[in-house]
């Protein structure tokens, strides 16, 4: 990692990045991340048994909602005209716990990662919220980007485990 921190001047201020000068490409990142909870909670949701409503349902539009506030949560996040937001979720019972993906599409002139993680982020919370008067124990993790396309830096994938 010897890329030069950009968010910075000359002087250590932090600053939002001119990308008025890059070209326009087309951008996609691929965030995912986790909650764990117990096998019974989860359960009740796959049986849509939540008192609150559909777990997943309502999970997806508040991460599509929250990458959409991205640059209004991240100080210096530039503000994108979003094409395209997508969030899955895979639950696993035997482990209690669900994964989840975001995928986050621009054309622009810098890229959606934020976007991507965001969106998982508050789709995690939505679960924890939805479902904290049945399972206190629940945990959230594993939030990292996985795959990013288009722009000067290039491509990107995380490299797999083993």
């Amino acid at each position: 990692m010897s890329e030069k921190l950009t968010h910075f001047d000359a002087e250590g201020k932090a600053i939002m990045v001119d990308v008025g000068d890059k070209q326009s490409t087309s951008r996609k990142a691929l965030a995912c991340g986790e909650i764990r909870m117990q096998q019974a909670t989860l359960k009740r949701i796959m049986d849509r048994n939540i008192e609150k409503g559909d777990v997943f349902g309502i999970a997806r539009i508040a991460g599509i909602m929250a990458a959409k506030q991205t640059s209004g949560l991240i100080p210096l996040c530039h503000p994108l005209a979003l094409t395209s937001v997508e969030l899955e979720f895979n639950p696993l019972i035997e482990q209690g716990c669900v994964e989840i993906s975001a995928t986050a599409k621009v054309n622009g002139q810098t890229g959606v990662e934020m976007e991507a993680l965001t969106a998982v982020s508050v789709a995690a919370l939505t679960i924890y919220d939805m479902c904290k008067a049945v399972d206190k124990l629940m945990v959230i993790g594993a939030i990292r980007l996985e795959q990013k396309s288009g722009g000067k830096s290039g491509d990107f994938s995380r490299p797999q485990d083993g």
